[in-house]
């Protein structure tokens, strides 16, 4: 990923050129028996192990605030470190401070600003961990995830919400159906392709709204099941309409012409009471569009 960060690794290689040339062209190199080795060392290896981890970071992670602060940081330190070192070869003038205002600034600030990017990064991993809490079940099972989605399928949610009912029979269980209205209008219009993008796109929208006990499965081809132990109908209701409701507010633009889509959904809930493959059936029958009454009369 370092051909992304063109621009900024010039800038960073540059400002290490104008150091040299600033020592150089201001100072008076020392004679080599001046030169003390062990400072050479340790500032030096500050500064080239700051770069190092300067390039992994930028090789390994998109572009963004948590990469930009953690760059400009690390940058900080190699420049205080390089700044350091260089004082070792070359003597300058007497009185002049400019370079202890390098080597007093450049670092510390390097290193402020690595710390709010780790803060930073921080509340990324938390925001991560818990996607991750919440896809954990599947994890734990070893199930075959859905090429498309990465979730579980309609089988898988029917085991889990026996095992829900059996481990706490007298807790509420409820199951969510949703399913993306003219979906098959979508995949005809700008292809398959489109049509799986959208289908990812929403089921990491699903997760980010569900909580770290929910199960969201991709119950059959644009339709989603989402299972709630420990809730009742009333709230399963309420959490159905926000869904919908986050469906809908999806700015969702197609890659190809960059046409905003705008798109709903159709919701369902019940609590799991009797046969879960009869109740699952019956919710699913729900979400069937109605027939036009000439057809039905046909």
């Amino acid at each position: 990923m370092l051909h992304l960060y063109r621009v900024p690794l010039l800038v960073f290689g540059l400002a290490l050129l104008g150091l040299l040339l600033l020592y150089q062209g201001l100072g008076e190199l020392k004679p080599r028996a001046d030169w003390q080795w062990m400072d050479v060392v340790g500032e030096g290896g500050t500064a080239l192990m700051a770069t190092i981890w300067l390039l992994q970071i930028l090789s390994s992670r998109p572009r963004g605030r948590v990469t930009a602060l953690l760059g400009l940081g690390l940058a900080g330190v190699a420049l205080g470190g390089m700044a350091d070192c260089l004082d070792e070869f070359f003597r300058l003038q007497a009185g002049a401070n400019w370079d202890n205002w390098l080597e007093s600034a450049l670092g510390p600030l390097g290193m402020l600003t690595l710390t709010v990017g780790l803060y930073f990064w921080r509340q990324e991993q938390f925001s991560l961990n818990e996607q991750l809490l919440k896809r954990e079940r599947l994890f734990r099972d070893h199930r075959v995830f859905d090429r498309i989605t990465q979730l579980a399928n309609a089988e898988y949610l029917q085991q889990q919400v026996a095992l829900e009912r059996a481990a706490r029979p007298q807790a509420p269980c409820s199951v969510i159906l949703l399913d993306i209205d003219r979906f098959h209008a979508i995949n005809r219009a700008y292809g398959h392709g489109e049509g799986d993008r959208l289908l990812q796109a929403i089921s990491h929208l699903l997760l980010l709204n569900l909580g770290n006990d929910d199960l969201l499965c991709r119950y059959a081809g644009d339709r989603f099941a989402i299972l709630l132990p420990g809730t009742d109908h009333a709230t399963a209701g309420r959490i159905a309409s926000h869904l919908r409701s986050v469906v809908g507010q999806l700015a969702w633009h197609t890659r190809q012409q960059g046409i905003r889509l705008h798109l709903g959904a159709r919701v369902v809930s019940a609590v799991m009471a009797g046969d879960v493959v009869t109740q699952l059936a019956a919710l699913n029958a729900e979400l069937e569009p109605a027939m036009p009454l000439q057809a039905q009369a046909s």
